[in-house]
């Protein structure tokens, strides 16, 4: 497999990017190529989702179970102009904390519930990580990408 897996970075101080650099590496030494890019920097969304392939969502959650600031712009093109996204396979990392247990993880979760409305089938199961619990957010996810990666080449 030689395509690029993009990980989209929505953040609002930084965790989320800090996340993505891990996973970034985890992707490159499993032999593929990651790229992270940050969702205000991402061009004509619908096209670019739109095409395919696989990419990884790596958001936080801001204010009331919003999605950051950098992110909301992505966000709001994709729910409003409604492409078909039947060709993207993704991944999700959410970023939260439980002290706010009715928006824990939003961020990660809004994304996740719009891009499967959009036809896009996610891979494996959504990480949730809790800024309150013992385990550093990048260390799951490197877990969970090593997980994700060998759930890759089953979905079609």
């Amino acid at each position: 497999m030689s395509e690029t897996i993009t990980i989209l970075v929505a953040t609002m101080s930084g965790t989320a990017e800090m996340v993505a650099e891990t996973v970034a590496e985890r992707i490159e030494e499993a032999g593929l190529n990651a790229r992270i890019l940050r969702m205000e920097k991402l061009r004509e969304p619908a096209v670019a989702l739109g095409n395919g392939g696989r990419w990884i969502i790596c958001s936080s959650t801001y204010g009331t179970g919003d999605v950051p600031d950098n992110g909301k712009d992505l966000y709001a093109a994709l729910d409003s102009q409604r492409p078909d996204l039947s060709a993207l396979r993704y991944g999700v990392i959410a970023l939260g904390d439980s002290v706010y247990p009715n928006t824990f993880c939003f961020g990660g979760k809004k994304f996740d519930a719009l891009l499967s409305g959009l036809g896009a089938v996610r891979i494996g199961e959504r990480l949730e990580h809790d800024a309150r619990g013992p385990d550093y957010p990048e260390d799951l996810a490197a877990t969970w990408t090593d997980t994700w990666l060998e759930r890759v080449g089953d979905v079609a």
